[in-house]
Parts: C-alpha cells; sequence; structure tokens
C-alpha cells in the first residue's frame, strides 16, 4: 500500500518524512519528492522563538536536552564513585589518614622545591621528613665519601632544604 503524499492536492507518493510539531515527537506526515523540497526550503525550527528561548535550547542541545548536575553535587555519581576509589586506594597502602594534616599548611614555592630536594611527598608529616634527612645527611656526609667536594654542596643543599621545612613546620604547628 502507497502513501499519498499529505500536501494539499497532491497525488504523488509521499516517501518522505517531515515533522508536524517543533517538539522533536515522533509525529511526521509523508511527502513527495518535490513537497518535501519545498517543506525544507521553508523550514525554521526557531520560528516564533524569542532570542532567549533559542539560546536555551542551542545551550540544552549540547547536552542532548538531558538532566545534568554539577560535579560538586553531593550526590552526583562519579563523584561518589571517585572517593570510593581514593577510599580504596588510601586503605590499600595502608595511609588512610597519613595526609589529613595537610589543610592546616599553606605551602609556597620554596616548601614545594625543598620536599623536592628531600626526595619526600608534599605536606608529610614532620617525622618522615625527620628520617628522611637522617639518612640522606648518612648518605652525604663528607666523611663517608672521603671528603669528596661534591657530596659536600649536595649536604649543604639537603640541609638548607631541611631548614626551609622545619621553619615552615614550625610556624604552623607544634612537632
Amino acid at each position: 500500500m502507497k502513501n499519498i503524499c499529505d500536501w494539499n492536492n497532491c497525488l504523488e507518493e509521499g516517501s518522505y518524512k517531515a515533522p508536524i510539531e517543533k517538539d522533536n515527537s515522533k509525529k511526521y506526515r509523508m511527502l513527495c519528492l518535490n513537497h518535501v523540497k519545498e517543506f525544507n526550503k521553508n523550514w525554521n525550527y526557531f520560528e516564533g522563538m524569542n532570542d532567549d528561548q533559542i539560546y536555551e535550547f542551542l545551550k540544552s542541545d549540547m547536552i542532548w536536552h538531558k538532566p545534568t548536575q554539577s560535579f560538586n553535587s553531593s550526590d552526583n555519581f562519579f563523584k561518589i564513585l571517585w572517593n570510593n576509589a581514593l577510599k580504596d586506594e588510601l586503605n590499600k597502602y595502608k595511609i588512610n589518614g597519613q595526609f589529613d594534616h595537610m589543610n592546616q599548611f599553606k605551602f609556597n614555592n620554596n616548601d614545594v622545591k625543598a620536599f623536592s630536594i628531600l626526595g619526600v611527598s608534599v605536606g608529610i608529616k614532620w617525622e618522615r621528613i625527620q628520617e628522611k634527612f637522617k639518612k640522606l645527611v648518612k648518605k652525604f656526609h663528607p666523611d663517608m665519601n672521603a671528603g669528596n667536594k661534591k657530596y659536600e654542596d649536595k649536604l649543604k643543599v639537603i640541609t638548607l632544604a631541611y631548614t626551609q621545612l622545619k621553619n615552615t613546620y614550625r610556624s604552623k604547628i607544634d612537632y
């Protein structure tokens, strides 16, 4: 059974779909090739809309007209998933709570550089910094390296980094 063109007084076969409404519904009418071309030439989806309505439509079209929520939203699926993954990793390595004290610190560039020189993570607990410093002093001390000037200079840099962090930590907490 052939569809007849839905254009006024046309008896051609209607093989092409043309929307009836602008609401993206499944309602359409069947038109012949000549009439669907005329329909498309005159079709303006935004006819009757003001600039704000057009803007809102285009903005919504970027997300396929689906509701979204901010990543900061407390019930955002991906945020919950990410936080759970982080907790699992912290528990896996038994370091959960090790960096909780970092919220009280604001590290400057010199502090970050000092952490790097000592080879420790930024914001690690003061006790860990002391342990690392002691190991580095033993490793680079001139007496352990036959008085080599290169090691002496390296030890000076390590001591300056340690002093930088000591002053930063001292100003924030009593250790």
